[in-house]
């Protein structure tokens, strides 16, 4: 599949971001597998074998989808070596909230990112969807979100930092070189300084351009300000993230949030604010895992 990473925007040495998400050719394309993974209901038989052929095409999802399949942080007991057994053993509704998000990751590898390490998106997304898992085994079953739900939004979360990779690479190198420097800042900060538009705004431009569910564009739009009114609509996911983060701070790139960690961030969560620190060792060892099967 061909990817223009150039805009069709004007020609202009300083791209304007907020006028360049505009211009739908400026954007890259959701991957084709994606789209159908996205469209498919699990729903029937012939849309379950549908769905397990599409993964077990791709070598790269179906690598992934077997390796995290075999991981103890997703419940594994055995060994899996196919898509079928990993379907069985994960669910198919996780399966395929799984191979959407690497689908859509993968086109971090069709696009020249400069300073923008797209292997260290990859580590950091896996890392805070593995954190997120943590996070939601803690909760209230009743407001406990599904997991394939978690497992999707943690992995695109961040996706912003690709959309700026393709709408002003200059300006992605910039923005990179100045967080690596500046690495005990919150990124965010750097990010209002250099740029019209924040790769959590970006992100969720990108997730609209691609037709991706309300919540999840309400999720990457808001993972660092969950508190604001307009995130209603991801909660509780969007507060799921957002601890996340703070628990690993920087894990896998350069994205300082600020790392103070309020009862109330445990509480809205409806976790007791007293299991913060195992849950807190938990989600370290979780996110060290995502290491290994990345």
């Amino acid at each position: 599949m061909q990817i223009n990473s150039t805009p069709t925007t004007p020609s202009n040495e300083n791209i304007d971001l907020r006028q360049a998400v505009k211009y739908i050719d400026a954007l890259p394309a959701i991957p084709i597998i994606a789209q159908k993974l996205l469209a498919l209901d699990i729903d029937t038989d012939e849309s379950e074998r549908e769905m397990l052929m599409l993964v077990e095409q791709d070598p790269q999802i179906s690598a992934k989808i077997i390796g995290l399949s075999n991981s103890t942080t997703l419940g594994s007991t055995r060994k899996t070596t196919s898509v079928k057994e990993a379907a069985i053993l994960l669910g198919l509704n996780r399966v395929k909230s799984i191979a959407t998000g690497i689908a859509i990751m993968s086109l971090s590898t069709k696009v020249s990112t400069g300073k923008f390490k797209t292997q260290d998106l990859w580590l950091h997304s896996f890392g805070i969807a593995f954190a997120m898992l943590g996070i939601a085994r803690a909760m209230p079953a009743k407001i406990r979100p599904k997991d394939d739900q978690v497992f999707l939004a943690g992995m695109l979360h961040d996706i912003g930092y690709l959309a700026l990779a393709f709408l002003d690479p200059k300006r992605s190198d910039d923005l990179h070189v100045r967080l690596a420097m500046e690495s005990d800042r919150p990124a965010l900060q750097i990010e209002q300084e250099m740029l019209e538009i924040c790769h959590d705004e970006l992100g969720a431009e990108l997730a609209h351009h691609w037709n991706l569910p309300d919540e999840i564009i309400t999720v990457l739009r808001y993972h660092h300000t969950p508190n604001v009114v307009e995130a209603a609509a991801g909660k509780p996911i969007v507060h799921m993230i957002s601890l996340a983060e703070k628990l690993l701070a920087s894990f896998g790139m350069n994205e300082c949030v600020d790392a103070n960690i309020s009862d109330e961030d445990w509480e809205v969560l409806g976790i007791d604010p007293s299991k913060a620190e195992e849950i807190g060792v938990q989600v370290a060892e979780q996110a060290e895992q995502a290491a290994s099967v990345y």
